[in-house]
């Protein structure tokens, strides 16, 4: 493996922290929404990595024994039923007066948005380490 495909495999885990950052931040923003276009309450979603093939050379005959890289194979939608509160005044309010609020566990999400940015910033000091292991090598090279 050299030094390009280390870049390679860092920059797909920077934008795979990237997506899962976004949609955290869109499951916190949405937190208390009640409506969405799709009708009732908004789900929160969640993001599902997985290993991404090896590109060229060598590598490819490893396959299946190793990835090179990570990317986002699909955002799925939390199944969990909503959480019902009783506000009878709300607009959203049912006959029962009952109001369906997304399920959300915002010390989970928290956690979660922690992890995914600390994933990120593990890969960014992964590129610069090789980008300056790159800037020394054409340094040596120069004399």
């Amino acid at each position: 493996m050299n030094l390009y495909n280390t870049l390679d495999i860092a920059s797909s885990g920077l934008a795979a922290q990237r997506k899962r950052v976004e949609i955290l931040a869109e499951n916190i923003a949405n937190a208390e929404t009640t409506r969405t276009p799709e009708g009732g309450p908004y789900q929160r979603r969640r993001v599902v990595f997985e290993g991404r093939p090896p590109r060229e050379g060598f590598q490819i005959a490893l396959r299946d024994a190793q990835a090179s890289g990570v990317r986002v194979a699909e955002v799925v939608t939390d199944p969990s039923p909503p959480e019902r509160r009783y506000l009878p005044e709300h607009p959203d309010a049912d006959a029962e007066g009952y109001v369906a609020f997304p399920s959300f566990n915002p010390v989970e999400d928290m956690v979660d948005l922690t992890a995914a940015v600390r994933g990120y910033q593990a890969n960014l000091a992964v590129a610069g380490a090789v980008r300056d292991m790159i800037n020394r090598t054409i340094e040596v090279a120069r004399g």
